[in-house]
């Protein structure tokens, strides 16, 4: 019985790499065309909400979403969630409509195809540089100012599964406060059981997420984003107690 799981197990970790780079083969002409000039993200964005689809639903997933409050159109939100799977990628893509730009880390430039345009529409961060750090701030200013949102996993990637919710940086609040901007705490419940950083464990499945009530930040202060931190912090462990007694 180990034997047969440990075989579906890379067939199946084989076929999300599969699916990722098909997806992106049928869609490239399209891509390209929409990362030639920023105004056009939006139809970009667009695209990528069907590659995160496909890939959910060609692994085999599902997911539900509880919604406490809903986005409204033409308006910019800091995009916040746990971070301990590649699907929270997908599911972020596949559960916001709003057009949003990732800050992520620049290692995943290197997975072929979708690097290639990672680079190009995400806002990358060396979390060993702060000069790099600095940038990232300057261009989700940029972003923010064009209207649209931006999704930070305030995380940075928690690989150790035995943390089921690691400190927050401080970066996402920053920006928050700054642009007076509400944070939008989402909590993704089974990602990690289902698609984990362990090359043999996930499974197909149910992917439960919750989109809490917003935290404005009007009228809050730079000096206000630890208490801004803290709060959504606790808003996600909250619900991932909840979610997984």
């Amino acid at each position: 019985m180990r034997i047969l799981k440990i075989i579906f197990w890379v067939l199946w970790r084989i076929w999300f790499y599969i699916l990722m780079g098909a997806i992106i083969i049928i869609m490239f002409p399209f891509l390209v065309i929409s990362i030639l000039r920023e105004e056009w993200y939006p139809y970009f964005f667009i695209m990528a909400r069907i590659w995160a689809k496909g890939i959910l639903i060609g692994m085999g997933f599902r997911y539900k979403v509880e919604r406490e409050q809903e986005l409204e159109d033409k308006k910019s939100y800091m995009l916040v969630a746990n971070h301990t799977s590649m699907l929270d990628i997908m599911l972020m893509l596949a559960i916001v409509k709003n057009p949003f730009v990732f800050v992520g880390k620049k290692e995943l430039v290197k997975i072929p195809l979708f690097g290639f345009f990672y680079k190009r529409t995400c806002i990358l961060v060396d979390r060993n540089s702060p000069k790099s750090r600095m940038e990232v701030y300057e261009r989700a200013q940029k972003r923010l100012k064009q209207g649209l949102s931006i999704c930070i996993f305030p995380e940075g990637g928690v690989p150790d599964e035995s943390i089921v919710l690691d400190e927050f940086k401080d970066g996402a609040f920053r920006l928050a406060s700054e642009h007076q901007i509400p944070i939008v705490p989402m909590t993704f419940a089974d990602n990690k059981k289902r698609f984990s950083y362990t090359f043999m464990s996930g499974s197909p499945g149910l992917l439960r997420a919750k989109v809490h009530s917003f935290i404005e930040t009007y009228g809050k202060a730079l000096d206000d984003k630890k208490e801004l931190k803290n709060k959504t912090r606790e808003i996600i462990l909250t619900q991932l107690q909840k979610f997984n007694p």
